[in-house]
C-alpha cells in the first residue's frame, strides 16, 4: 500500500505502466471515490526539471470533457516524489475496445462517430492553449460511459505534451512508432541523424493512424511480418505513400506495396461514412509537412462530417442499406443525387416509399423536413428498372479472420408484398387527394369513371391474390427460391469462436509472464495447434456453408425479382393510366413516370360519386395496410449475423516457440 496526504492506492492494483510512471487504481481517503493515480519512476527523474514539470502546468491549464482531468498534484508519503491524481476511466482505452474479438474490423459506425467527435473535441481544446500531443494513439485515449449511456472518449498521459504554436517547431523525439510521423520515425527508430524539425502537424499523422485503426481495427500502413519486425520497409511505406492513398499493405516478404485509396471490404463503415472520411484521413497521412493539412482545415471538415445527418435508404431489389449523410439545409434534389451516387440508379428510376407510403420529395425540400429514418425504418427505395442484387459485399481470405454476413431477404415474399401494396396504396392516396381539392365541373364525366373504377378494383384485388399465401407469385418464390436455408453453422462457428477467444486470452497472459515454465510452454504449444484449427474449421463453415449459401440465395432472389417486378409495375401503371384516360387532364404520379401535366378540375358533385365508387376498393387497401403495419420494419428486423471475429494479427505478438 502506498499513500499520499489525500489518496491511497495498492501496487498490485496497476492500470497502466509507462516508460516514465505506472498509473494505479487509488481511492480517496475520505470519500472512497476512485481515482487514477500516477506515479512516475526512477528513470522519469533522469529528465530536466522544466520537462518533468511540463506535464503538471499541461493539465493545469486544460479543462475539457474530453481531455482526462486533473485533480491534485501531491506528494507520496515515502519518497516525496510528486504523483498525479487524475480522473479514473473504468472501461479502459480505445486500444481495449479494439482487441474486443467484435471489433477485430474496427468499430460499429454509431462508435466510430462518437470516437471522432471526441477526439476531435479535445484536440481542438488542445489547439486553443497551442497544445502539442505528441503521443496520440488508441493506448491513450480513454473511454468512460456518460449519463445517458453513451461512450466518451478522452486524451490522457500528457507526459510528452508541450507548448507549441502552428509555426514553431521541436527537435525532441517522442511517441509510439507505429504512429510516429515519418520524419520522428527515421529518427526515433532508425536511429538516423539528421537536421528537420517537427511542427504541430506530427499530432495529425497520429490522428490519421488512430482514427484508421479504430475504422479498421488495423494499422493503415503494415509490412509483412509486421512493423516491429521490418522497420525499414515500414519507413518505405510511410514515406513513399502516394497522395490520395490511405494504406499500404507488403502482403508478401519481399513484396511489392499495394497501395489503397478506399477502406477494405471488412470495415463496418458504410460507404456513406467513409466517402467523407478517407478523403480527410489521406490529407493528415502526408510525410510532407507542406502538402499535409493544418489544424485550421482538419477541424472544418470533420466538423462538416460531424454535423451531417443520416437518411437510411433501403434499396430492396439490389438488398443493400444505404447512409446518405447530408446537411439539414440541403435539397432533395442533391439527396437524390447522392443516392444515385450511392446505388448507381439514376434519378429518373428511383422509387421512394416511406412507411408504406409513396414518398415524393419536391427538388427544393430540404432534407430536415425529410421523414425520421433509422436502420429498423429506412425509406425503401425501388428501381423502375431491373438492377442486379448486391447484398452484402465481402471477401474470402486466406488466413482465418473475422467475416461478417447477414441475410437482408429471409423473407422476399413479405419484402415485395409491401412493395407491390405500397404502391397501390399510393393509387388509393391520390384518388383521396383528389377527393379533398376543389375541382371544377366535368358532369359528363360520373359514369366513366364509375364504370372505370370496376376493372381498377379487380386489377390490384389480382395483385392481392398473387402475393396471398397459395398465390402464383407467393408459389413460384417457394419453388425457384424458397427461403433462406436453416441450419447451425451459425451456433457451430460460434463455439468455435469462443474456443478461439478462450486461446487468446491465455495466450495474452503468457505473454505477460515474458517466460514461462516447462509445463506451461508445452500446454502453450498445443493450444497454438488448437487456435490453428477452431480457427480453419471456422474459415471452412463460413467459406463453404454461409458464403455459398447465401450466394446461392442472392441469385435465385434476383432471377425472381427480375421476372416479377417489370410486370406487376406495369399491371399498377395500367391502373393508373386508367384513370387518366378518365380525367384527361389530371396525372397521377405513376410508377414508370415523372412527368406533370396541367391539372384540371372535378366539382364536388363528382367528388361524392367518386367517394362511393371507391369506397370498397380504399377499405380493402386499408385493410392490407392495417395488416401490414406491424410488418412495416421486417427487412432490418430479419438480419442475421454471421460474426466470427477475431481480433487482428494476435499471432506474432503472443506466440512462444
Amino acid at each position: 500500500m502506498q499513500s499520499t496526504a489525500n489518496y491511497l492506492w495498492l501496487i498490485s492494483d496497476l492500470l497502466g505502466q509507462g516508460a516514465t510512471a505506472n498509473v494505479y487504481r487509488g481511492r480517496h481517503k475520505k470519500t472512497g471515490d476512485l481515482y487514477a493515480v500516477k506515479v512516475f519512476n526512477n528513470l522519469s527523474f533522469l529528465r530536466p526539471l522544466d520537462v518533468q514539470m511540463r506535464e503538471f502546468e499541461v493539465l493545469k491549464k486544460l479543462n475539457h470533457k474530453n481531455i482526462v482531468k486533473l485533480f491534485a498534484v501531491e506528494e507520496e508519503s515515502n519518497t516525496r516524489h510528486k504523483v498525479l491524481v487524475m480522473e479514473y476511466c473504468p472501461c479502459g482505452s480505445l486500444y481495449t475496445v479494439l482487441e474486443e474479438s467484435s471489433n477485430a474490423y474496427g468499430l460499429p459506425e454509431d462508435e466510430f462517430l462518437i470516437v471522432l467527435q471526441d477526439v476531435v473535441a479535445g484536440m481542438n481544446h488542445l489547439r486553443e492553449y497551442g497544445i502539442v500531443h505528441r503521443d496520440i494513439k488508441p493506448g491513450n485515449i480513454m473511454r468512460v460511459i456518460g449519463e445517458d449511456g453513451r461512450s466518451v472518449y478522452k486524451l490522457t498521459d500528457f507526459g510528452a505534451a508541450r507548448e507549441l504554436e502552428d509555426d514553431e517547431q521541436f527537435v525532441s523525439l517522442y511517441g509510439t512508432e507505429e504512429y510516429l510521423h515519418p520524419d520522428m520515425y527515421e529518427r526515433a527508430v532508425l536511429r538516423k541523424d539528421h537536421q528537420k524539425k517537427y511542427g504541430a502537424t506530427v499530432d495529425l499523422w497520429s490522428i490519421g493512424v488512430t482514427f484508421f485503426h479504430a475504422a479498421t481495427g488495423s494499422l493503415p500502413f503494415r509490412p509483412f511480418e509486421g512493423p516491429r519486425r521490418n522497420k525499414e520497409v515500414m519507413y518505405k511505406i510511410i514515406t513513399e505513400k502516394p497522395s490520395g492513398t490511405v494504406s499500404g499493405q507488403q502482403k508478401f516478404e519481399n513484396g511489392k506495396i499495394e497501395w489503397s485509396t478506399e477502406m477494405p471490404v471488412s470495415c463496418n463503415l458504410s460507404k456513406g461514412l467513409q466517402s467523407l472520411l478517407t478523403p480527410v484521413l489521406a490529407n493528415i497521412l502526408e510525410a510532407d509537412q507542406e502538402k499535409c493539412w493544418g489544424f485550421d482545415q482538419f477541424f472544418a471538415e470533420t466538423s462538416d462530417i460531424l454535423h451531417r445527418t443520416v437518411v437510411f435508404v433501403f434499396s430492396l431489389q439490389q438488398a443493400t442499406l444505404h447512409h446518405i449523410y447530408i446537411h439539414g439545409y440541403n435539397t432533395a434534389a442533391l439527396f437524390q443525387d447522392l443516392l444515385s451516387r450511392r446505388s448507381s440508379i439514376p434519378i429518373h428510376n428511383q422509387e421512394l416509399l416511406y412507411e408504406g407510403r409513396r414518398l415524393l420529395l419536391e427538388p427544393n425540400r430540404q432534407a430536415q423536413t425529410f421523414p425520421r429514418t433509422s436502420r429498423d425504418n429506412p425509406i425503401m427505395l425501388l428501381s423502375r428498372e431491373s438492377v442486379a442484387t448486391v447484398g452484402l459485399i465481402f471477401e474470402d481470405r486466406e488466413s482465418p479472420n473475422s467475416f461478417h454476413l447477414y441475410s437482408t431477404v429471409s423473407d422476399l415474399n413479405g419484402s415485395n408484398t409491401l412493395f407491390f401494396f405500397s404502391l397501390s396504396l399510393s393509387l388509393s392516396l391520390s384518388l383521396s387527394e383528389l377527393m379533398k381539392e376543389d375541382y371544377s365541373e366535368i358532369v359528363n364525366k360520373k359514369s366513366e369513371i364509375s364504370n372505370s373504377l370496376v376493372p381498377m378494383e379487380q386489377t390490384v384485388q389480382d395483385i392481392k391474390t398473387k402475393f396471398m399465401s397459395g398465390g402464383l407469385l407467393t408459389d413460384s418464390w417457394t419453388q425457384q427460391v424458397g427461403t433462406h436455408p436453416e441450419d447451425r453453422n451459425v451456433e457451430r462457428i460460434k463455439v468455435l469462436l469462443d474456443s478461439i477467444t478462450a486461446i487468446y486470452h491465455q495466450f495474452k497472459k503468457d505473454k505477460a509472464e515474458r517466460r514461462l515454465p516447462y509445463n506451461e510452454e508445452q500446454i502453450h504449444k498445443f493450444d497454438k495447434q488448437k487456435l490453428v484449427f477452431h480457427a480453419s474449421k471456422a474459415r471452412s463453415l463460413f467459406t463453404d456453408e454461409c458464403a455459398m449459401k447465401y450466394r446461392l440465395f442472392i441469385s435465385k432472389s434476383e432471377e425472381w425479382m427480375r421476372s416479377v417486378c417489370p410486370p406487376c409495375c406495369d399491371v399498377i401503371n395500367q391502373c393508373l393510366c386508367q384513370l387518366q384516360e378518365q380525367l384527361p387532364g389530371k396525372v397521377l404520379p405513376l410508377a414508370s413516370s415523372g412527368i406533370v401535366k396541367p391539372q384540371a378540375y372535378l366539382s364536388q358533385n363528382t367528388l361524392v360519386e367518386m367517394t362511393l365508387g371507391m369506397k370498397k376498393l380504399k377499405e380493402e387497401m386499408e385493410g392490407v395496410v392495417k395488416e401490414l403495419a406491424e410488418n412495416n420494419h421486417f427487412l432490418e428486423r430479419n438480419v442475421v449475423w454471421f460474426d466470427i471475429s477475431v481480433s487482428p494479427a494476435p499471432f506474432p505478438l503472443l506466440l512462444y516457440v
